[in-house]
């Protein structure tokens, strides 16, 4: 097995009871799949197995991606890319109702995430996320109001997303072993939202979590106009924002964007 490569994250998923758990979330007959980070591509061959009409894979690693591409010679099923997630324009590559699986770097995995939450077209062409995370962020990307692990993450992903599936990894089902737990999350794209964009959501967020601790009160008046304030019920300007409920967000973001 390849050394991994601390600079990428990498930490290769080699329990075949938990890949084939992964892989037994959805169906993936005759769809196309999209796998991010496939690294020996122990997920993707159990993929593979289930007949996908096709399965592209990207994968950061040039030494993998090569070795990817030698394993899998010959089979027109498959493509492997070569490329960085985060600079790779994948919205524009996908098929409709694609698959995503995306055994995710911890160092950049919420930037991955928010990547598939700020595209451009809603609902998407992607009919599911089937992501893993670090159990810490995890529960942050799951959080609801109110809780502890509510926040910036819950209400971005819980504006354009709906969770489906999770359960946890043992750091014992990779190599090398994390000093984590891992936590796998299905989503699907909601189709019915409040119509907003989702870069003021993020900002507005921005803006108030970077004051977690401290009351809305100035933050709100550095966005919105008195008037404005005053449109939105059950506002209380002297809570926190992680005592804000994600509907208010939406309204703050929906005044924030009128003239």
């Amino acid at each position: 097995m390849k050394f991994a490569k601390r600079s990428l994250g990498q930490n290769f998923l080699i329990d075949k009871n938990i890949i084939k758990k992964i892989v037994n979330l959805t169906k993936i007959r005759n769809r196309d799949v999209f796998e991010i980070g496939p690294g020996n591509g122990a997920l993707t061959d159990e993929i593979l197995k289930k007949n996908p009409k096709s399965l592209s894979v990207i994968e950061k690693d040039f030494d993998l991606a090569e070795k990817l591409k030698n394993k899998y010679f010959g089979n027109k099923i498959i493509k492997v890319y070569k490329g960085d997630i985060l600079k790779f324009n994948i919205e524009n590559i996908i098929n409709k109702n694609s698959l995503i699986f995306g055994n995710l770097p911890f160092n950049i995995s919420s930037q991955i995430l928010v990547k598939f939450l700020k595209f451009n077209h809603w609902p998407p062409k992607f009919k599911e996320l089937i992501f893993m995370f670090q159990k810490e962020l995890g529960e942050k990307i799951v959080g609801k109001f109110p809780s502890s692990e509510y926040g910036r993450i819950s209400i971005l992903s819980n504006y354009r997303l709906d969770i489906i599936n999770k359960f946890l990894i043992s750091p014992n089902c990779f190599f090398p072993r994390p000093k984590v737990t891992s936590m796998i999350i299905q989503f699907k794209p909601k189709k019915q939202m409040i119509n907003l964009n989702i870069n003021n959501l993020e900002k507005i967020t921005q803006i108030f979590f970077s004051n977690k601790r401290k009351m809305i009160n100035k933050n709100i008046h550095k966005l919105l106009d008195k008037k404005k304030i005053d449109k939105i019920s059950r506002l209380n300007v002297k809570l926190r924002p992680s005592e804000i409920q994600p509907e208010i967000y939406y309204k703050i973001t929906k005044l924030y964007e009128r003239d």
